[in-house]
């Protein structure tokens, strides 16, 4: 209980609750180690977790009439997803499959919802957390309206910047290509092309899913050009 507690702290969403409000939230929660391509839930499932990624990914996705998937969000560790639903008795407006093999913690909508009516900082929280994921999609249609394919897949390897030595950069892609390329609303010989073409223009070099450049600035002069900010930003 205390490692769930623990997770649970180191979520924006909940880091501000007291000891016995995370308690109280997490008094039936339930840790479940998923394996690759694992489906939480269906869009139209009754709505009665939500849940946050401890480890691994999580994609987040509808499906047209003929099956083409849309990719919502892919989101990584420390993300809650479904707590929204608190709100509404209803169905998961969208599919969960688990993108990389992790441990996801289940927890009841009820415990949140009653958490909700004996402390109101869950609500602000949960108001503050909304407003920066419409600040991040706002960012997210300006690059998809001023920046090239390239630029956006740069400006994704910033974002995922790990380390820094001697003014180096090592980047680890979170998850497979195809699937950033789906999460960067490219198709998969485009985001070939595109990446083929940031090699050309930045000299980054590609080894699996590690990207190596000689210089960060050759990076970020190359993606924030058609950016309203710069390097390092919220986008």
């Amino acid at each position: 209980m205390d490692d769930i507690i623990n997770t649970l702290s180191e979520a924006p969403l909940f880091a501000t609750l007291t000891p016995s409000v995370l308690n109280d939230i997490s008094k039936n929660a339930h840790p479940n180690a998923h394996k690759k391509g694992k489906i939480l839930f269906i869009h139209g499932d009754p709505a009665e977790h939500y849940y946050i990624v401890k480890s691994g990914h999580i994609k987040l996705f509808r499906e047209t009439v003929d099956g083409t998937q849309t990719i919502i969000d892919v989101l990584s560790q420390g993300n809650v997803f479904g707590h929204t639903l608190v709100f509404e008795e209803n169905t998961y407006p969208y599919s969960a499959e688990i993108a990389e093999s992790g441990i996801i913690i289940s927890l009841p909508l009820s415990d949140l919802r009653d958490a909700l009516y004996n402390d109101n900082t869950i609500a602000i929280n949960m108001l503050r957390a909304t407003t920066n994921r419409l600040r991040l999609r706002e960012k997210e249609l300006e690059h998809r309206s001023t920046q090239n394919a390239s630029q956006r897949i740069a400006c994704f390897f910033l974002r995922h910047t790990l380390q820094r030595k001697n003014d180096s950069l090592v980047i680890h892609l979170p998850y497979d290509k195809m699937l950033l390329a789906a999460h960067l609303g490219m198709q998969p010989e485009t985001f070939s092309r595109a990446l083929l073409k940031l090699k050309k223009d930045t000299g980054i070099r590609i080894e699996g899913s590690s990207i190596y450049l000689n210089t960060l600035d050759r990076l970020s002069s190359y993606v924030c050009s058609s950016c309203s900010e710069r390097f390092p930003c919220n986008g």
